[in-house]
């Protein structure tokens, strides 16, 4: 029995100190003068190292928690956050103030209320309240040249669980004495970021972005596969792949403006039509010969529909722009065309050797189109499915929806502007290239 009892001790010891899966922290990064405050809450159950003293039957002693908050404060938040002032890395934060919080508390909704409420008298002693079902509120001070420098975070917090979300609010000063409020959602560890970048560095950032999204995205891939399989001369290519650039930029800035919808059904549907873009992409391969001057038509209209996809991709990462919306999506879209460059200069060679030496050019076009439309048959099937379980619902006409297809109405006329622009340089491109070869 008393074995029996030890074991189950053991039990309930080991499983008191697990991992959890999903941990919020909050916090607050401000600048004042020449110190950093940064206000953190995290819950307790998180830091699994510390032994917290309790009473009774698993209660925390606030009495005699002090020191151990302020060692559970620096153990596993102050060490794990790295804060750069113009790239020199700060020393490490005193430990100003620490508080216990229950889960219900709200304090941390606003700066202010979070530095009252970690800076105030805290939960009468006499609390009784479980150490591991309470929140660790913790008020850190940071030494710092101005509160206009350069300032950069690197919230290493992924350790405090399986999946942890940092949600950070930077109050970026303004001349007056003013503060604005950027917020940030970080996952797990997600390196360096800087809170108020430059334009170059937003820049930078969004190049490697969209290189790095058109690389790993496997429907863009298999849909610039089937444009460029019936051209494989770089000249023919430029008005497609261009088409195709322009169109997905038109969007993906629409879209990051708020000009898109927001309903629940949207980001399925978009799914479920760049899916069925890259079959009817396919079965034209199979089907019949396109011209150049019908390709990019086709590319620019399916553009449109894969914009809104590289926006929602986006969407998250649109946070470390900071004042520079603009010039980040431009950036996007530029690495995205050199990750398509790259794609081009690997899929133009490898398949004119695939159809001079392997296969037959029409064969090979026929068996390679097969092969994209019954993967993307499976995943429009899949897609579609996902999007059947949302409900379509018409939209209330008032003022604010009125406002809105307004500016889809601008939208379709600068698309039709630019489609009509690009039917001219196509065409005069068309002549051009004619002209040249009847004077050879």
């Amino acid at each position: 029995m008393r074995l029996l009892m030890i074991a189950l001790a053991a039990s309930l010891a080991a499983q008191a100190h697990d991992i959890p899966n999903d941990v919020t922290v909050q916090a607050f990064l401000k600048p004042e003068g020449q110190r950093l405050r940064l206000l953190v809450r995290a819950p307790m159950k998180a830091m699994r190292d510390v032994e917290f003293p309790q009473k009774g039957p698993g209660y925390l002693d606030l009495a005699r928690s002090g020191p151990f908050l302020a060692d559970a404060a620096t153990l596993w938040i102050a060490d794990a956050i790295a804060i750069y002032e113009n790239d020199s890395r700060l020393p490490k934060p005193q430990v100003v103030a620490t508080t216990v919080s229950l889960e219900s508390d709200r304090s941390f909704a606003t700066y202010e209320d979070a530095l009252a409420h970690v800076t105030g008298v805290g939960l009468p002693l006499d609390t009784n309240v479980v150490w591991n079902q309470t929140m660790l509120d913790v008020l850190f001070e940071y030494p710092i040249q101005s509160e206009h420098s350069e300032f950069a975070i690197h919230p290493a917090l992924d350790r405090l669980g399986v999946r942890t979300v940092t949600a950070l609010r930077f109050l970026v000063p303004e001349p007056g004495g003013n503060h604005v409020v950027r917020a940030f959602e970080f996952d797990n560890d997600p390196g360096i970021v800087k809170l108020d970048p430059r334009w170059y560095q937003a820049s930078l950032r969004f190049v490697r972005e969209g290189f790095l999204h058109i690389l790993d995205g496997t429907d863009h891939l298999l849909f610039l596969l089937c444009l460029v399989i019936p051209f494989r001369r770089f000249r023919g290519l430029i008005p497609v792949v261009t088409a195709f650039t322009v169109a997905h930029s038109i969007t993906l800035i629409a879209s990051a403006y708020n000009l898109g919808p927001d309903a629940l059904w949207f980001p399925p549907l978009i799914e479920t039509l760049i899916a069925a873009s890259i079959v009817y992409m396919a079965l034209e391969n199979i089907v019949t010969t396109s011209t150049v001057r019908q390709r990019w038509m086709i590319a620019f209209g399916f553009g449109l529909v894969h914009g809104f996809g590289f926006s929602f991709a986006l969407k998250q990462t649109l946070q470390f722009a900071g004042d520079h919306l603009l010039t980040s999506l431009l950036s996007f879209n530029i690495g995205v065309e050199l990750g398509q460059l790259l794609v081009l200069a690997v899929l133009v060679p490898a398949l004119e050797l695939l159809f001079r030496y392997v296969v037959a050019e029409r064969m090979g076009t026929i068996i390679l189109s097969a092969l994209v439309a019954h993967t993307a048959w499976h995943w429009m099937m899949e897609r579609f499915d996902r999007l059947r379980q949302f409900r379509f619902e018409w939209p209330e006409i008032n003022a604010a929806f009125l406002a809105g297809a307004l500016r889809w109405l601008m939208l379709l006329v600068i698309v039709a502007a630019l489609w009509w622009l690009g039917s001219g340089v196509l065409r005069r491109f068309v002549t051009g290239s004619r002209s040249a070869g009847e004077n050879e």
